[in-house]
């Protein structure tokens, strides 16, 4: 989930970026697996992109998100949106299995 938003009216757009993670079998809720800003923000779409791992850009839901500390469960007010981009997910894999 990227995001370019400048930090002052100064400075470049700093990249954020951050990764959830959800095992239906460990966990009750998607966790918080990775987030950064900059080289690391980069590093994680990389990623990614490497491990062809759907990336989804809402700077809103970022926001939010970003305000979880690593290995967070989602809180459940959010399951709405994280369904949101799960149903992203879903269709990016269904698309792409087509494809290949």
């Amino acid at each position: 989930m990227p995001d370019n938003k400048p930090e002052n009216s100064n400075s470049k757009p700093k990249k954020s970026a951050l990764a959830i993670h959800y095992d239906k079998d460990k966990d009750r809720a998607p966790r918080i697996t990775a987030k950064g800003k900059g080289t690391i923000a980069e590093k994680i779409l990389e990623l990614a992109r490497e491990n062809n791992i759907p990336i989804h850009e809402d700077p809103d839901l970022l926001e939010v998100l970003s305000k979880l500390d690593l290995g967070q469960e989602i809180p459940p007010d959010l399951y709405k949106l994280i369904a949101e981009v799960l149903v992203y997910v879903y269709k990016s894999n269904n698309k792409a299995s087509k494809i290949f």
